[in-house]
Parts: C-alpha cells; sequence; structure tokens
C-alpha cells in the first residue's frame, strides 16, 4: 500500500503561493499595482480593499496612478497609503493619486533582500512542518498497523523528496527576486 501525499503536496503548494504573495508586496524600484494589495480604504462602513474601490494603473515604470471611482474617497486613500508601510508619499490632484517610487538606495536594497531572505525561511518552516504533519501521519498508519515497516521507510523518502523538491522551489523564488532587487 501507498500513502497518499497530495493534500500535503498541496499545502505546501499554498505555502509557495503565499510566498509569491508576499514577494510581490516587495517593491523593487519599479512601479508594480501589487505593492497596493493589502492595503484598505472604509468604503459605506466596512475596510475594503482599494482595488476595490479605484483603478490602479502604472503609466510609466516609476508611476501608480490611482483613480477612485468615487472623489470623495481621495483623502481616505492618501491617508491609507501614507500609513502604510509603503514609504511613498502620495500626491493628490484633486482627481486621481500618483505614487512616484523613487530610486532604491543600496542600503534600501539591502534591507529589501534581508526582507524577502525572512519571507523564503517563513516559508521553509512552513513546509518542513507539513512534512512533520506527513511524517506523524505515517507513523499513526504504522502503529495502527496500516502499513508495513518498509511502506513507512518508503513514505517518510517520498515526503522528504517532496520537501526538497518545494525547498528548491523556494530557493529559486528567492535568487529571483534578490536578483531583481539588486539589478539597478
Amino acid at each position: 500500500m501507498s500513502v497518499d501525499f497530495k493534500d500535503y503536496a498541496r499545502r505546501m503548494d499554498k505555502a509557495l503561493d503565499h510566498l509569491d504573495e508576499e514577494f510581490g508586496a516587495v517593491r523593487a524600484g519599479r512601479a508594480n499595482a501589487k505593492v497596493l494589495d493589502r492595503i484598505t480604504v472604509e468604503y459605506y462602513g466596512s475596510e475594503t480593499p482599494l482595488n476595490g474601490v479605484a483603478t490602479i494603473s502604472t503609466p510609466d515604470a516609476r508611476t501608480l496612478v490611482v483613480q477612485p471611482w468615487d472623489t470623495k474617497l481621495l483623502k481616505d486613500i492618501q491617508k491609507a497609503i501614507q500609513t502604510s508601510d509603503l514609504g511613498i508619499n502620495p500626491q493628490n490632484d484633486g482627481r486621481v493619486i500618483r505614487l512616484v517610487f523613487p530610486q532604491l538606495t543600496e542600503e534600501r536594497r539591502k534591507d529589501l533582500a534581508k526582507q524577502v531572505k525572512k519571507y523564503a525561511e517563513e516559508a521553509k518552516v512552513a513546509m518542513r512542518n507539513i512534512r512533520r504533519d506527513g511524517m506523524d501521519y505515517v507513523k499513526k498508519l504504522k502503529k495502527n498497523s496500516e502499513i508495513t515497516e518498509d511502506d513507512q521507510k518508503k513514505a517518510e523518502k517520498d515526503l522528504q523528496d517532496l520537501l526538497d523538491k518545494n525547498i528548491k522551489r523556494v530557493d529559486a523564488a528567492l535568487a529571483a527576486k534578490e536578483k531583481e532587487l539588486m539589478s539597478i
């Protein structure tokens, strides 16, 4: 009997997807609408994502333009961006908000590189925890005599191979993001 690890593989894929989202929110000197994904604005009494109340466009490589569907939201959007951890001062012209991304300094690039390494390490820890859950499941099956010792060894090796493959994917994503951050 072989042990099915589809659920564990799916959970590792989710951890990788989360890492991609984290990486997307780290700005690399270029304007990217993903950096605004975490920003919410109060709209009719509930917190609403910015892209749910405005159109976000990138007219050039260093500028984002936020055009709210309701101009009454301009001040709220401006305030939400200012209080976020973006570190960019929004410019409000009465119709749209412009975000101009400055060229990153060497020090800021190094800080962002540390931040993405931390995100990658968190993803690896999450994947190791998923592997541990899988190992516990395999040991439980063995204890209940549902699988043989040979099946247990094979299942543990398969779990380790799954982890190794996903750790390589995290390392590749990290290397790509660091390269993007360090390129000028």
